[in-house]
């Protein structure tokens, strides 16, 4: 086994945020969002396509967004798509576009946003402590077999304790952004 490298477990933990703020951008916020079309996947030429495969999306104003769909017999399957992706929107076809307007949250669904980013985070906290453990786990079998001092396994699981609880406070502040945009009327 080689010498455990404290950037391996940075990395992971870098990912572990990157993932949550991917996660928070398909959440609604009231404000239209080109992000919000993010999970819907098209049923085209026999396979599953995202929607940016088959359509430019757009926001042209702050509750609108337009989806102009390049293939004139993919409309239905788009339209079809975006119904399905319970995102609790309704396009309205027109021609080769489809327009969603974006309706503004209710005080309840806003909460239920809220509890939801709240559950995306604590996943990606237990995710960054997966590492730690992880981390933790190698460094002690580095140690046992003679790679790297007992000295030196204190310092670097120190390090990567710092490590975790940085990435840990970089989530609470993406849920603290997250939570406030969603609560904006």
């Amino acid at each position: 086994m080689a010498k455990p490298e404290l950037k391996t477990y940075r990395d992971r933990m870098d990912r572990s945020v990157a993932a949550l703020k991917e996660e928070f951008s398909g959440l609604r916020t009231g404000r239209a969002n080109a992000g919000l079309l993010d999970p819907v996947r098209v049923e085209a030429y026999g396979s599953a396509s995202p929607l940016t495969a088959v359509a430019a999306v757009s926001v042209p104003e702050p509750r609108m967004i337009s989806v102009n769909v390049w293939d004139k017999g993919m409309v239905v399957a788009v339209e079809k798509a975006i119904r399905n992706a319970n995102l609790g929107l309704n396009p309205i076809v027109d021609g080769q576009t489809l327009r969603i307007p974006v309706p503004p949250l209710t005080e309840e669904r806003r909460k239920d946003l809220v509890k939801l980013a709240g559950k995306y985070a604590e996943q990606q906290k237990i995710s960054v402590r997966n590492v730690r453990r992880d981390a933790n786990d190698d460094l002690k079998k580095a140690e046992k077999a003679g790679e790297i001092s007992q000295d030196e396994q204190k310092k670097m699981e120190t390090e990567v304790q710092k490590e975790t609880d940085a990435a840990i406070k970089r989530i609470d502040e993406t849920l603290k952004t997250k939570e406030q945009e969603i609560m904006q009327v």
